[in-house]
């Protein structure tokens, strides 16, 4: 690129993100998504009616930009690759709006993105959320993946990835790092609590099969299910597996939510639904103008036993939609810790270019009108995990003290 297309490039690319983003907040939304889990919907294209906020075209970005250009055409000891100017501008116009779930997706993230919406993806073998020190941290790792495999364990945080520094980086974009093609490698550096410097992990990529549903069937009649994520698979098994344990004589139920990040909508009401009578509110939304959208039990079957359900900090979003509504309806009583508090929905909107912006569009509440935001779910029964099991990557049931606190919520009113 040379100096007479230089100046001014920048503004231009700016320009254009900016018109983009505003398109896609007006656009209709698929379906909602409370986490990273989305279809793709069909491309928006600018509309003449949909114009940049006075907000922003009065703060004077193109003649900044201008100047900008004009200093690194003319200054920087370098050439400059403006494809990558353009795509830290276009990620920098979206991270301006201080959400950490309102993110964009270059071509490449998008993809990478996507891989794993089929509960089969190439990288890590494991879950992450952003830790309250700005990293991100494994909440459970894989028993058998690539990361456990060379000695990563649940509890461990990234500090770099490949070399660079993820901190305060959103979580989508650290997913998509992680993962790539099979057989290629990723390198990370860990800080785990109690090692004096951080560790260094050379992570051979390979196929990862997410695991959604695990079920067992416990002593006393009470069945188990854990569900790691909510998928497309996932309501499915669900329900299969609570049809099988009650062919079985299942008298109790425990559902594990621990560590689960969420998931879709549309799963959770349909997992719902085969729980709670027909017509009964499970969750609603509203977005900034106050606009309303109610989502009902739609199905004649119910779970008539006593339920538990297990949660824990790492328990989040469509995790704790599915909590919050049983314990409004008194369902079901919540065993472990505060959950992770997430509270908003989002949706992603494919800019027709192969890349993409995830945007959240409204906050959603439990049928009693609780938003958890930055708040969790606050458990019936409050039972902290053992320290000797907080670094086990699988941990066996007849260990798991939290489980053993759930059965002893349920065995009473199995007798009755």
């Amino acid at each position: 690129m040379n100096k007479d297309t230089c100046k001014g490039f920048l503004a231009g690319l700016l320009s254009c993100v900016l018109i983009f983003v505003l398109i896609a907040c007006g656009g209709k939304e698929d379906e909602n998504r409370l986490t990273k889990k989305n279809k793709t919907s069909s491309a928006l294209t600018p509309g003449a009616e949909l114009t940049p906020a006075a907000s922003l075209t009065e703060t004077g970005y193109q003649e900044k930009l201008d100047r900008i250009a004009a200093v690194l055409d003319y200054y920087y000891y370098q050439d400059i690759d403006y494809n990558k100017v353009a795509d830290g501008i276009y990620h920098g116009a979206v991270s301006g709006v201080g959400d950490p779930y309102t993110v964009y997706f270059n071509p490449d993230e998008y993809s990478s993105f996507q891989e794993s919406s089929d509960g089969m993806y190439a990288g890590f073998g494991s879950r992450v959320q952003i830790g309250d020190n700005g990293y991100p941290l494994l909440t459970q790792v894989f028993a058998g993946g690539p990361a456990d495999k060379v000695g990563i364990l649940t509890g461990d945080y990234i500090i770099e990835i490949d070399g660079e520094d993820v901190y305060g980086m959103e979580l989508d974009l650290v997913a998509s790092k992680m993962r790539g093609q099979v057989g290629t490698y990723v390198e990370v550096t860990i800080y785990r609590e109690g090692e004096p410097d951080y560790l260094t992990f050379r992570v051979k990529r390979d196929i990862v099969e997410i695991p959604t549903v695990e079920t067992e069937m416990l002593e006393n009649g009470i069945g188990y299910i854990k569900v790691s994520e909510f998928d497309e698979v996932t309501a499915t098994q669900f329900n299969d597996a609570v049809k099988k344990m009650t062919k079985e004589g299942m008298k109790a139920l425990i559902v594990d939510l621990r560590g689960n990040p969420g998931g879709l909508l549309s799963t959770v009401q349909s997992m719902l639904s085969r729980i709670l009578p027909k017509g009964d509110l499970l969750v609603y939304m509203e977005d900034k103008n106050g606009k309303r959208e109610d989502h009902y039990s739609n199905s004649s079957l119910t779970v008539d036993v006593p339920i538990a359900v297990l949660m824990n900090g790492y328990s989040a979003s469509a995790s704790e939609v599915f909590a919050g509504c049983l314990q409004d309806y008194g369902k079901a009583t919540l065993v472990g810790t505060q959950s992770y508090g997430k509270g908003i929905v989002q949706t992603m909107y494919p800019l027709g270019d192969g890349s993409a912006i995830k945007v959240t569009i409204s906050a959603y509440y439990t049928p009693k009108g609780r938003n958890i935001h930055k708040t969790g779910l606050t458990p019936d029964v409050m039972v902290e995990l053992d320290e000797s099991l907080r670094k086990m990557n699988s941990i066996p049931l007849d260990q798991d003290n939290q489980v053993k606190a759930a059965v002893e919520v349920l065995l009473p009113k199995i007798s009755k």
